[in-house]
């Protein structure tokens, strides 16, 4: 039976006899993380608890000590904490200490917080395993320089693409996040307007604006015919920036339902040890979304 107990403005749902872990977010209630992980537990045989819990704003370091007092083993994190995360690491995996952002926690001895980033791979995983897509010399544009982009991109330069360029409605934080991964690889950062008269193999959409229904400012002809279009969103109906691209022809165009998954299936083996089956758990949520 579920126990409830409120500390500093967070309402925290722990189940006895069970590994509680939760994600933190505001907002959080459209989270799907509770739903995938109970889907891993299933499957793998975990005896685990998941739950999503709001956090205000400026209680996110409390609300991690307080889930930690209280017995949880440990949690993901979503916007807009990430970056918070980070900060309040006592260590962190190689590819979060690159990526300056964290969306998995885990506690040990002495009060120590342990983070990872587990979106890139996430990200990565889904366009070559699941999609089939080619990301190895591949010249790729990433839309956004905010949390997200930067969560994704230290794995992208992993997959060894040609090229890498960022390109964001405020130039000068496209070329500061480029100039944090462009000593020992060829990325550039710049405004929408600087992408007049270049092509790309794919674009990563890393905004938000596409659930807002807004499309950043591109030029036309800026995927190459046989390319690819990914939005690291998902929701129920094609985004707009999916939208845009399929209205020019490119396919295939595929929402951040499976990264979704794969960064999930990614904390879970962190966790647990094991790595649970993706795909079951894709056509599970797409079924539901239809």
């Amino acid at each position: 039976m579920a126990a409830r107990e409120e500390a500093v403005s967070v309402e925290f749902a722990l189940a006895a006899g069970s590994d509680n872990y939760c994600v933190f977010g505001n907002p959080v209630a459209h989270s799907q993380s509770p739903r995938i992980h109970a889907e891993f537990a299933r499957q793998t045989r975990q005896n685990m608890h998941y739950s999503a819990v709001l956090v205000p704003e400026h209680r996110f370091a409390q609300a991690v000590c307080r889930f930690r007092e209280l017995g949880g083993r440990g949690a993901n994190v979503t916007l807009p904490f990430k970056q918070e995360a980070w900060g309040l690491c006592t260590e962190r995996q190689p590819r979060a200490q690159i990526s300056g952002a964290v969306n998995t926690l885990w506690f040990g001895e002495g009060g120590a917080i342990f983070g990872d980033n587990t979106d890139g791979v996430g990200l990565v995983r889904d366009i070559t395993v699941n999609r089939g897509l080619e990301l190895h010399g591949a010249d790729l544009l990433v839309l956004g320089a905010g949390g997200a982009a930067r969560g994704v991109i230290p794995a992208l330069i992993e997959a060894s693409p040609r090229r890498l360029v960022i390109a964001n409605r405020t130039p000068g934080r496209a070329l500061e996040l480029a100039a944090e991964f462009g000593p020992s690889f060829p990325v550039t950062g710049c405004g929408f307007e600087a992408l007049e008269g270049q092509c790309f193999d794919a674009i990563i959409n890393a905004t938000s604006a596409s659930l807002h229904g807004e499309v950043p400012p591109l030029p036309e002809g800026v995927v190459r015919a046989a390319g690819w279009c990914y939005d690291l969103m998902y929701a129920r109906e094609p985004t707009a920036f999916l939208r845009w691209a399929a209205g020019r022809g490119i396919a295939p165009c595929v929402d951040g339902l499976g990264m979704l998954v794969e960064q999930a299936a990614e904390s879970f083996r962190i966790w647990r040890g094991v790595r649970p089956q993706t795909r079951p758990i894709i056509d599970l949520l797409r079924s539901r979304a239809a």
